[in-house]
This record gives structure tokens, sequence and C-alpha cells, in this order.
């Protein structure tokens, strides 16, 4: 139902104690429920997606549909990136979260009986001929007016495509949350990421696995653009971050140096807050990046050379995005309550080069409210053109988008109507007109306009 006036209060009212008496804006008055975020949200009569007033959505796809190269839409649609054209389209790169045994969501029909229209060559793992691996991307092709000109499969045969990151040079570098090894139904291991050109005519990218960027359970990866230094993040309990240094900017294939970031003065550092709090919301600490070896990773054990070396552990890093000069992501199950952590690290001046040590990169907690009413196992997250967070919440019960304004205060954005689903990929576009965002089952992808004006 609607988030009315009192929850919202309510709610804003323990954030204030999930910040533990740090000096955070909370919405606490009824003008600051106006300042901060866009009101209430309004029942939707559709039954999907509640929104504030002024607010409304158009379904730009849905799992099964056709696609305009004969394929259908997948299901399990992810985490997603929008990229401008030229010509004033805007190119929507999403996600599947598929394996190879999700038939009835493939985009081949539920016996696969499309595969012949996509040549063996064009899947990573074709699983001998009989069980191709079901991941990959999807683009859809948006028209300057709104309408979806085409869509087609841009990546076949990897798995679990979960989350990524856009980089500056126009791709999307999709990331396979698994660590599937070969054996009788896969052709080859799995664990890495992928770079998918966004382009608006129908082609698929080669699926070349890059390698040095670390075979582990990826989730997220974040793209400074002023450095070319990749950010990433890895989904387990007990998961680090890690930075890639390419050798040549914008050609991740050419190979680089892997690093999992460390805590100054706090070897293996363990910021989940689980059994102690370690560490606050706003509290900042200098951090340096520890060298990790052996990449490919055979024994997905990548997480525990570094903590043996000193890097810090978290509660299942997902969603990340570059913004405001700082990477955010989220860790889902972080926080006392294991309710979720966002996280903000501020790149050193001389990140990765002479002087980092003298001015050390800087990570801080951003938000952890510790209450599902506020905000509930955050995941996929991106940064609004005002400097605002959005939040996919990915909970057992309802979820909502949710917003985080830049000093911490937290409000809903949007409610999944329809069922208990997770919200995911959410993003702007290039405009900054339109949020998009996937109901990931039973696979809708959805176009959010508003007054976004009025934000910040």
């Amino acid at each position: 139902m609607p988030v009315s006036r009192r929850q919202f209060l309510k709610s804003a009212a323990a954030v204030s104690l999930g910040f533990g008496g740090l000096q955070r804006h909370v919405a606490n008055a009824e003008g600051d429920l106006y300042r901060v975020g866009f009101g209430s949200l309004r029942p939707d009569p559709a039954g999907l997606l509640d929104l504030p007033a002024h607010f409304s959505y158009r379904v730009l796809g849905r799992t099964g549909e056709s696609m305009s190269d004969g394929l259908l839409v997948p299901g399990a649609p992810d985490a997603m990136a929008a990229f401008p054209t030229a010509e004033g389209r805007t190119l929507l790169v999403c996600n599947h979260e598929l394996t190879a045994g999700a038939l009835a969501a493939g985009a081949f029909g539920e016996q696969n009986e499309g595969l012949a229209e996509v040549p063996p060559k064009s899947f990573y793992d074709y699983g001998y001929g009989t069980s191709p691996s079901l991941g990959g991307t999807t683009t859809i092709v948006i028209s300057r007016d709104g309408r979806v000109e085409r869509r087609y499969l841009s990546l076949a045969g990897t798995v679990r495509n979960c989350a990524g990151g856009p980089t500056p040079w126009g791709s999307w570098i999709t990331c396979e949350e698994s660590t599937q090894r070969r054996d009788s139904s896969y052709e080859k291991d799995h664990g890495y990421n992928f770079e998918v050109p966004a382009t608006a005519e129908i082609q698929r990218a080669e699926p070349v696995p890059l390698r040095a960027m670390g075979r582990f359970n990826h989730e997220a990866v974040a793209v400074d653009p002023s450095t070319g230094i990749v950010y990433q993040t890895e989904d387990t309990g007990d998961s680090l971050i890690y930075r890639f240094l390419p050798e040549k900017i914008g050609h991740l294939q050419a190979g680089g140096r892997l690093q999992a970031l460390a805590v100054h003065d706090h070897p293996s550092f363990d910021t989940r807050n689980w059994e102690s709090t370690t560490i606050r919301p706003g509290q900042a600490l200098e951090v340096y990046w520890i060298d990790i070896d052996h990449v490919e990773s055979p024994e997905n054990d990548l997480r525990l050379q570094g903590y043996s070396k000193g890097a810090a552990r978290f509660a299942r890093g997902e969603g990340m995005w570059y913004g405001q000069d700082a990477i955010y992501f989220a860790c889902t199950s972080g926080g006392v309550a294991q309710k979720g952590q966002v996280w903000r690290y501020r790149p050193s001046a001389h990140e990765a080069r002479n002087g980092e040590a003298m001015s050390p990169g800087k990570l801080e907690l951003f938000v952890e409210p510790n209450d599902s009413d506020v905000v509930e196992n955050c995941d996929n997250l991106t940064v609004s053109p005002w400097g605002d967070l959005v939040l996919c919440e990915d909970g057992p019960e309802q979820q909502h988008l949710v917003g985080v304004t830049p000093d911490g205060a937290l409000y809903k954005l949007g409610r999944n109507a329809l069922n208990s689903s997770e919200f995911a990929g959410v993003v702007f576009s290039p405009d900054g007109q339109e949020l998009y965002v996937n109901i990931q089952n039973p696979g809708i992808t959805l176009a959010i306009k508003g007054p976004w004006e009025l934000g910040g």
C-alpha cells in the first residue's frame, strides 16, 4: 500500500537511530517531507507500480515477447545501463540472470528451438551443443519520442549475468555471478566479466572473458572516468572490494592488475558490523590496495587470499555506481540487523599513482539504517542527475525503490505493487528525463517519468 506521511516520518526517525548519533539530515517535519523525496506513493490502478503524485510509467518489454532478431526477450532481467546516440536515441543494455537450465525463460524458446538463429561461435559456452548457457544481455533501442524501435540479444552463452557497469568509452561490462566450473553440462569455467558495446545495430558482442579482472562471484563494476580504473564488488558474505588497473585504458582485454581494498591501521578489517559495530555512518577510513595473485582462482579463493593479506571484508557487495566524484556500492546483508549498508569510496587525487600513499582514498559508511521499514537489503543502485542515490530493494517481502539524499535522508520513490519480486537495473536515461527499472519476475522493464526537476 502507499507510504503515508506518518509512515514516512516514522521511517525517517528510524534512520536517525541507524546513524548512531552522527549528524545527518532526516525528514522530521511536514516541510522536510516534501523537500526530501517526492511525497507519498499513490496506489496504481493497474496494480503494477505505485509512484508519487504526478509520476507515470510505461512498459518497455516483458519476458517472452518477440525481439527484432527473431528471438524472445529472456527472463530474469537484472542490472542495466543507458547510453546516448548521436541521433538522440537511448540504448538500454540489460543483463539476464539465467543459467543453462532456465529453458522456459531463455531467448530460444522452451526447448531451445530457436538456437539455430545464433551461430555457435557467438556463444561463450555452447554447452556441447545440448545445454548452452542462457545468460547474457539484450539491448533495447529507444527512439527520441520514447518508442522501442528494436530489441535484440547482444551477448550469448554466459551464466547469471547479475550486475555490471557502464564504461566511459561506450560499453557495458556484464558480470557473471557464478563460479561454475567446467563439467558435463558446462563446456567452460564461469565467473568472469564480459564487455558489450552499446550499439543500435543488431549484433552480438564477441564473448571474450576479461580474465585479468579476476574469476570470482562477480556482481557489479564502476569505472572512474578520470582514471579508467574499474572497481568491482563480489556477492558473498565474506567478500572483498577490488580495483582493476588496466594496462591500457579502454582496452580491458589487454590485461592489467587486480587489487583488493584494505584499511590503514586495521588489517583484515571486518566492515559488516555483524558481531560488533566496527564503523559508524559518516566515519571515513583511509585505505590502501593489496595486489591479488593467481586471479584465475580455480578454487574460488581470491577473497580468502586477500583477507589473509589484510584486505577488508564486506557483507555481500552488490550494486555499484560512479557519480559525484565517488564510487557508491551496496552491501546487501551488512549492518547490525543485516538489512544492508551503502558505502562511498572517494578515490585519491593520485589514485594508483605516485603520491597515493601520502594522500590515500577514503572509505565511508554512507548509510546503515538497520530498519526494514526504511530500506531492506539494497541491491542495484544508481546516482541520480541531482546527486541522490536510488536503491533497489531485494528483501523477503515488499520491494521499494528508495532514494537517499547526499546527506543521508532516505525516502520511498516507488513500490512493486504486483508481487514480492526484486527491483533491478535502476538507471536514468542520458537526458535525465526517465528512470528505467526491471521487476525481475515475471520480467518487466519499465520507464518512469515524473517531475525529476524537483529532486535536490
